[in-house]
């Protein structure tokens, strides 16, 4: 196992700037992510792992080895590609034999670790198919085979799920994590996906226009973002702007257009955000963090709206409602109660707990 360490990496292409000072350390067998949308520079983080791009400053080593300018062939990774760059004109086994035999493995040796690798990721008995024989989560397994026989010290993905249908990626989701834990080896992963990021993870990294905008477990990721992009491109999350109206021991009292106020923990201040009295501020709360209140209940922290918009799915329900000049959005596990329709009044609790302040 080992560790990948990103020294303040810079790529610039031209006068563009594909990814800024970039500075992490993978630890070894570690699942990383980088996650984020298109053209945010997470590929362009990975091909530079990989050797097919070289920083235009910053450094990148492998354990205590830099490797900045290395070509590829001499880093040692396996990379699945996004449209898995099979060879048509070769047979599974012939495809999967591929990089053993660019480094002039004998022949028996390559015969033993091809059926490893075929038993290892199910496909024995397609060894003499050809690929255009094959389904699309068939040949991604070929692609994860041919990069794992040669028993790489560090796995790259990028976004090798992308091509297939919902419920061949989420199995497939599964068996890579699977793949991964049994061999212990340093995984990278790319992807848009977020629940692909926050299910398969063990650290992501969020990017957005070439800068990294959170490094964190998917669990520090979701319930406290570092600030409004994070909060709002991983899941749903309510980002409400008010002014802080008062600081008193742990609580800070925040006033919202239209007059209702709530009441977080200053704990719960993000590192990117200053809290002051008078200063404008945002703060996320995540919808399944809203609970319902009792027709009754008084107390900080209640909210009362028309509802605009209710929507039942099954396993939830989520209701968008008006509270004074915010919308509110909030999911209630469905435990067979009515639901309320459009027009209806939504009474609800924010916990203070949940309240997070991002900028």
């Amino acid at each position: 196992m080992v560790a990948v360490t990103l020294e303040h990496v810079t790529k610039q292409f031209g006068k563009v700037t594909g990814v800024d000072d970039v500075h992490v350390q993978i630890k070894p067998g570690e699942f990383f992510t980088f996650l984020g949308p298109s053209g945010c520079g997470k590929t362009t983080t990975l091909r530079m792992i990989a050797g097919f791009y070289f920083p235009t400053t910053g450094r990148i080593l492998f354990g205590e080895n830099d490797v900045t300018h290395l070509p590829p062939h001499k880093r040692n990774t396996g990379m699945v590609f996004q449209n898995y760059a099979l060879f048509p004109h070769m047979t599974v086994a012939e495809n999967i034999a591929f990089g053993l035999q660019v480094r002039r493995k004998s022949r028996q040796e390559i015969r033993e670790k091809v059926e490893r690798a075929q038993k290892l990721l199910y496909l024995e008995g397609y060894g003499s198919r050809r690929i255009d024989q094959l389904s699309g989560g068939q040949q991604q397994r070929v692609a994860l085979a041919r990069a794992l026989v040669i028993e790489p010290s560090i796995l790259l993905l990028d976004e090798p799920l992308s091509n297939l249908d919902a419920k061949l990626r989420e199995e497939t989701r599964v068996e890579i994590k699977r793949l991964q834990l049994e061999l212990g080896i340093t995984t990278i992963y790319v992807t848009h996906d977020q629940a692909e990021a926050m299910t398969m993870s063990d650290r992501i990294m969020v990017m957005q226009g070439g800068v990294v905008q959170q490094i964190g477990t998917p669990r520090e990721i979701y319930n406290r973002p570092h600030n409004r992009f994070v909060a709002s491109f991983i899941g749903e999350s309510n980002l409400w702007t008010g002014v802080v109206e008062k600081i008193e021991r742990d609580e800070v009292v925040v006033r919202f257009p239209g007059g209702h106020t709530l009441v977080g923990l200053k704990t719960n201040v993000s590192p990117s955000c200053q809290v002051r009295e008078g200063q404008d501020v945002t703060v996320s709360v995540r919808p399944e963090a809203i609970r319902q209140a009792e027709a009754h209940e008084e107390g900080p922290n209640i909210l009362q709206g028309e509802i605009s918009i209710a929507e039942f799915t099954g396993i939830a329900v989520n209701y968008l409602a008006t509270v004074g000049e915010t919308q509110l959005k909030a999911m209630f596990v469905n435990q067979g109660s009515a639901v309320k329709e459009r027009g209806e009044l939504l009474r609800v609790h924010v916990p203070r707990e949940c309240i997070y302040f991002v900028e």
